[in-house]
């Protein structure tokens, strides 16, 4: 298969012209659209295709009532006012679909017998399966706001209680006001952030 090179426009849409939102329009999210975030994200590339991340799309103001309760003042109102707040979470017991996702060894096993590395894989996984998720939202045209600003053990208890998902972290979804996004902070140049290793 040929890799074509995105234009101008495709990468303004997912990398330098997308903005953190955190005021809204009131253009709602359909349940259409989370569902064709999923369908995007999910092909992306996990470890061993483990796929650990389990997300829990927050939309009625009852729900958004109980997240907000569980995040730091600064983001009470980000939460409440979005058409959608997602919580990425990670599944620790994601060995269990191994067999499924993995079917040519006994994966399952070897995360079975070692509870780090099944830690690990799982935090890794689900945090790269969230920048995913970001970009696949900005690919169908939502601007999105990603938190870390939040209580996990209380966010873990009031949404994934008898579960074995944790909270990693949370991303409102929408349409953001583009009249109120703040100015663009400075990014770290190639040679501050880079090495070519010979």
């Amino acid at each position: 298969m040929k890799v074509a090179m995105l234009n101008q426009e495709a990468l303004d849409t997912l990398f330098t012209k997308a903005h953190t939102n955190t005021v809204w329009t009131d253009k709602p999210v359909t349940n259409g659209q989370l569902r064709e975030i999923y369908e995007l994200m999910k092909w992306a590339p996990t470890s061993m295709n483990s796929q650990p991340a389990r997300i829990a799309f927050i939309k009625s103001p009852e729900a958004k009532a109980k997240l907000a309760a569980c995040v730091s003042g600064g983001n009470v109102q980000k939460v409440l006012t979005a058409p959608i707040t997602a919580i990425i979470g990670m599944d620790m017991a994601f060995p269990r679909k191994m067999p499924q996702l993995f079917p040519h060894m006994d994966a399952q096993s070897l995360f079975n017998a070692d509870e780090k590395l099944t830690a690990d894989t799982a935090f890794r996984n689900s945090s790269l399966q969230g920048a995913y998720f970001i970009m696949a939202a900005r690919a169908i045209g939502l601007d999105c706001g990603p938190m870390s600003g939040f209580d996990a053990a209380k966010v873990n208890e009031a949404f994934f209680v008898g579960t074995k998902v944790q909270a990693n972290f949370i991303c409102s979804i929408g349409y953001g006001d583009h009249e109120k996004i703040k100015p663009r902070l400075p990014r770290l140049t190639f040679e501050a952030a880079c090495a070519i290793v010979l």
